[in-house]
């Protein structure tokens, strides 16, 4: 075989490959990408902010002792039922009676100090009274000094007398603080409720609270009548969420029971919490309080709870599935002309475009069209279509991947659902 006829089919060769792998690219530049296709509906859309917390009485009040002392009679246990001054405990009142002993004794001892001090100041009034009326009667009598010794003594004892009255209203106070301290030896139920937590026994001693609180507390009564849970919100939620707003509260002690409640306060500062980074970032939450509506009585507290606090609420509105909303360049920015700019070996980008949102509209020949959409509130499921959309219009609602890579014009095939599995048959 001549060397220009091994050319030649050499040649061939290769315009038969390259025309093969046009035609195998044309084909495969061609080939329907699987997605799931929906027309768009009108839905009755829920936007809900979702919180967890804890669940506490609205009135709960922590009992601690303002005396130190053995706590000699213990009248309550946890979870009994209380009621406004019922007796709940009562301490050692022995050093307490003999303070009360000792500041009796203590005003006695000045009102007799008084007394006497009062008579010694009438007796030095009547002594200078007397000298006077006989320095009257006989001038030379009675010398200038001795004179002025009396009216100094008169003013001492007077003074005296006043200082006694002070004394005796000083024993009087010491009394009471005595007094006082004594009938803080029987602590009573500031409130109607129940004992939520008793952290002490009969026999133990209790000490005040005015330095340690937490082990200072004896006992804590909640009342249980008014129910609420405290949930942090993050901060990008917290502005949707008003007083007043419906809640749907989930008790982790009542898994198959939904409870309502109504949002109650919310906080205007914020509760920071430290994050990973070793509190460079930290999540900034608030505290919103929802008041429960009908929890059982069995409820207690300290139960965890999730809320989901209903914000907003449409009725018959045009809605989009939340997976078919995506991110395209789409609107050109004014006054920014340029070439395309390439990102890697196979994007590029034009520049001047800015991003959008929208959806692909599935055409009549299975073509699709990126499309702008403007939405409102968000749902569990769905988004409320504003602007972009008419009902009926078929989009592409899945999956991720594939509309991930969807560009305008190209080919889409629906998928097939799967076949619901057949009941068993009798045998």
């Amino acid at each position: 075989m001549s060397k220009r006829k091994k050319l030649s089919i050499f040649a061939i060769i290769v315009v038969l490959l390259i025309a093969a792998a046009g035609t195998v690219a044309a084909k495969r530049g061609d080939k329907a990408v699987d997605v799931r296709v929906e027309a768009v509906e009108a839905r009755d859309l829920i936007a809900s902010v979702t919180a967890s917390g804890k669940v506490q009485p609205r009135t709960m009040v922590d009992l601690s002792s303002d005396i130190t002392g053995r706590i000699v009679s213990l009248r309550v246990r946890e979870g009994d039922m209380v009621t406004k001054g019922q007796l709940l405990l009562r301490i050692d009142p022995a050093q307490y009676e003999a303070a009360v002993q000792r500041a009796e004794a203590s005003l006695a001892s000045v009102r007799a100090q008084a007394a006497q001090s009062q008579a010694n100041s009438a007796q030095a009034k009547r002594d200078l009274a007397r000298s006077e009326e006989i320095l009257k009667a006989n001038p030379s009598s009675i010398t200038g000094e001795a004179m002025e010794r009396l009216r100094t003594q008169a003013e001492i004892t007077e003074a005296v007398t006043e200082a006694s009255r002070h004394s005796v209203d000083q024993a009087l106070a010491g009394l009471r603080d005595a007094r006082n301290n004594l009938t803080k030896t029987t602590i009573l139920a500031p409130m109607s409720g129940r004992v939520t937590r008793l952290n002490v026994e009969e026999g133990e001693t209790a000490i005040m609270g005015t330095m340690n609180k937490d082990a200072a507390t004896l006992l804590t009564i909640s009342d249980m009548s008014v129910l609420e849970t405290r949930v942090r919100v993050d901060e990008t939620d917290v502005a949707r969420v008003t007083i007043g707003d419906s809640t749907v509260i989930q008790i982790d002690a009542f898994p198959d029971t939904t409870f309502l409640g109504r949002v109650v306060q919310i906080s205007n500062s914020s509760m920071r919490a430290a994050g990973a980074a070793g509190g460079a970032d930290q999540a900034v939450d608030y505290e919103v309080t929802i008041q429960l509506v009908n929890a059982p009585e069995a409820t207690r507290p300290d139960f965890s709870a999730t809320a989901k606090v209903i914000t907003d609420a449409r009725r018959g509105v045009t809605s989009i599935p939340i997976i078919a909303l995506t991110v395209r360049e789409h609107e050109a920015i004014p006054n920014a002309d340029g070439p395309p700019v390439s990102i890697g070996r196979t994007k590029t980008i034009e520049v001047g475009k800015r991003d959008a949102e929208g959806v692909f509209v599935v055409g009549t020949d299975n073509k699709v069209t990126f499309r702008p959409v403007k939405v409102g509130i968000a749902g569990e499921k769905y988004f409320e279509v504003l602007e972009g959309l008419k009902p009926d219009e078929r989009i592409v609602v899945g999956t991720y991947q594939a509309i991930r890579e969807l560009k305008d014009g190209s080919l889409v095939r629906q998928m097939q659902e799967p076949a619901a599995p057949a009941a068993a048959s009798k045998s």
